[in-house]
């Protein structure tokens, strides 16, 4: 009996030692990854800022594309700049900007008026064409930002 309360004690006091320390390894690790952010942020702080000459230079134009949205008797016409991550990559989308010009046509086509509509629907539409882009035809960098320069709802 004596031998079976000891062994129960010695159990319970094992069992409390695992779980201090599976919480302090819980705790290390979330200070840790919360603490890195500021290092990612320095690091990007101490980066060489982008001129506005290596930005033109890496940006590409596609102007005046007219195409049916989801609903019936309406259209957009949109002319968007993409910022490109460098010059490479800049060479890889102009020569496939047919692809890009399919991946925005049906995009839109599967658009309705109101989700593009407004600041927060242009927005949505930015985020779509990025990730489309970005993952199907890009394979030498990535496309940084892509702005509208002109947009018509009808």
């Amino acid at each position: 009996m004596l031998k079976s309360k000891l062994f129960i004690f010695i159990v319970a006091i094992l069992i409390a030692i695992t779980m201090i320390l599976t919480a302090a390894f819980i705790l290390y690790n979330y200070l840790d990854r919360s603490s890195n952010p500021d290092k990612a942020a320095a690091a990007e702080a101490k980066a060489k800022p982008i001129t506005a000459e290596q930005m033109k230079n890496n940006t590409v134009m596609i102007d005046n594309i007219t195409t049916n949205l989801a609903e019936p008797d309406r259209f957009l016409k949109v002319s968007l700049a993409f910022e490109l991550d460098n010059e490479k990559t800049k060479i890889e989308f102009t020569q496939l900007d047919f692809k890009v010009k399919d991946i925005i046509i049906r995009t839109l086509a599967d658009t309705k008026a109101d989700q593009v509509q407004g600041s927060k629907g242009q927005s949505n539409l930015i985020s779509t064409l990025m990730n489309k882009i970005n993952s199907t035809v890009l394979t030498t960098g990535k496309l940084k930002q892509i702005y509208i320069t002109d947009l018509v709802l009808q």
